[in-house]
């Protein structure tokens, strides 16, 4: 069953309309379990400022979780939901009506059973801080990928930096550390629960440039978004990593210890 609620209530043909075309928006995707969140101030955290960052102003936190609460109770227990913030008066106009936020939701998933293989493909996000609309290049590179035989693709920019892959945060482990690439990057809520429980449960973190010549010195890799904390990754263009799944399991138990919490 899935629920599509604007601003807490059920959303009519009218209100969906003028979205089908529109592109000036930013989201978070979160994995729903007995109607509870991991990461929920991170999630906040994300829609208040890229709301700011894009429309100069921001819905309360309080406003969002009760349309969050809305649309839980509204379906089973266990869903995806996506959360888009939009402003009124629509885009290709610098003025900026109230943010209205959109709140799907649809079946629970847990991404791609991996190990994976990464195509490499240099490419920068626009405003790469912030979840928004109209990448086109994600779907692109992706299929780019597997018209090749790899399963996705990851990303390099100007610089020669591996940043991140097409819908996924990159992580690396070293073998007595976690790497994370120095570059322009989303900073994932699935990556930031990973990174302060890993904190605490004192598994070294670092952060450095990673680059493709590098990759041959590291000893695993995975992808992470909201469907899984660790998906082991196999190759990076010619590069093999022979533990990525030892690694995926250190960070699965690492999100395992973030308390779920309902809106």
């Amino acid at each position: 069953m899935s629920v599509v609620h604007r601003n807490g209530h059920p959303a009519t043909a009218e209100d969906l309309a003028p979205l089908a075309f529109a592109g000036y928006a930013h989201f978070t995707a979160m994995q729903v379990r007995d109607g509870r969140v991991r990461g929920l101030d991170l999630h906040l955290e994300r829609l208040r400022n890229a709301s700011k960052e894009l429309f100069g102003r921001a819905p309360a936190d309080e406003q969002v979780r009760a349309y969050l609460r809305a649309a839980i109770e509204a379906g089973p227990a266990d869903v995806s939901l996506v959360a888009t913030v939009y402003p009124s008066s629509g885009e290709f106009t610098a003025t900026d009506g109230e943010p209205q936020v959109l709140i799907r939701t649809g079946p629970p998933a847990t991404g791609p059973e991996g190990p994976l293989a990464l195509a490499v493909v240099e490419h920068e996000r626009f405003l790469p801080g912030l979840k928004h609309h109209g990448e086109v290049a994600k779907t692109y590179y992706l299929r780019q990928a597997v018209s090749q035989g790899y399963d996705d693709a990851a990303f390099v920019d100007r610089k020669g930096r591996l940043s991140e892959a097409t819908i996924w945060n990159l992580a690396f482990w070293d073998g007595t550390a976690v790497i994370w690439p120095e570059a322009e990057v989303l900073g994932g809520i699935t990556m930031g629960i990973v990174r302060r429980r890993l904190d605490r449960l004192g598994i070294p973190q670092r952060t450095r440039e990673v680059t493709p010549e590098d990759l041959p010195q590291l000893a695993g890799a995975v992808v992470m978004n909201s469907w899984s904390p660790g998906i082991a990754v196999r190759r990076i263009g010619t590069v093999d990593f022979p533990d990525g799944v030892s690694f995926a399991e250190v960070l699965h138990r690492a999100y395992q210890e973030e308390t779920p919490e309902a809106p």
